[in-house]
């Protein structure tokens, strides 16, 4: 085997990313996803903030025990674990953990990282639950393509973030 494809810092990150992957997997979806525990606490506390900040701008708003959100004159969104942004948090893990750097600035980091997705995520409910109130044709396309582009492109521009700048500290 070539010991400099193995010393290479990309072929190490690769491989971590894999490995982690595969470890994320096996902890939520063999354990964690079948509890439900963790994902139902996240919709909840994601769903409380969403109404919370919808009732600030005056939207009289639905929610239920049963993962629902809306503003009333509409059908509401229904938040399934897929949505849920835990995924997302992981990603972003992976990749924060992957890369060099102190480890006491990467769990800072990562804390706050995945506080900024999950109020993106609370965002983007909110913006789809107006949506939804204003043109329900248009809730479907922005769930699968714009709010999901912006999250994804936000998980990006964090972690270059740490690859420029904290990751040099």
């Amino acid at each position: 085997m070539n010991l400099s494809l193995v010393k290479n810092p990309t072929v190490k990150f690769l491989f971590f990313i894999f490995i982690f992957y595969i470890s994320w997997y096996c902890v939520y979806d063999l354990w964690l996803h079948p509890l439900e525990t963790l994902d139902l606490f996240v919709i909840d506390k994601s769903i409380g903030i969403s109404k919370w900040i919808l009732e600030l701008f005056n939207y009289t708003v639905f929610s239920g025990g049963d993962r629902l959100i809306g503003i009333d004159g509409s059908g509401g969104l229904w938040i399934g674990d897929n949505c849920n942004g835990i995924a997302m948090f992981a990603l972003f893990t992976g990749f924060i953990v992957a890369y060099k750097g102190n480890w006491k600035l990467k769990i800072i980091y990562i804390i706050l990282g995945i506080s900024c997705i999950e109020m993106l995520n609370v965002f983007r409910i909110v913006g789809l639950a107006i949506i939804d109130v204003h043109s329900r044709a248009w809730t479907e396309f922005n769930h699968t393509y714009t709010f999901t582009l912006i999250i994804y492109a936000f998980i990006f521009m964090l972690w270059i973030l740490w690859v420029n700048k904290l990751s040099k500290r």
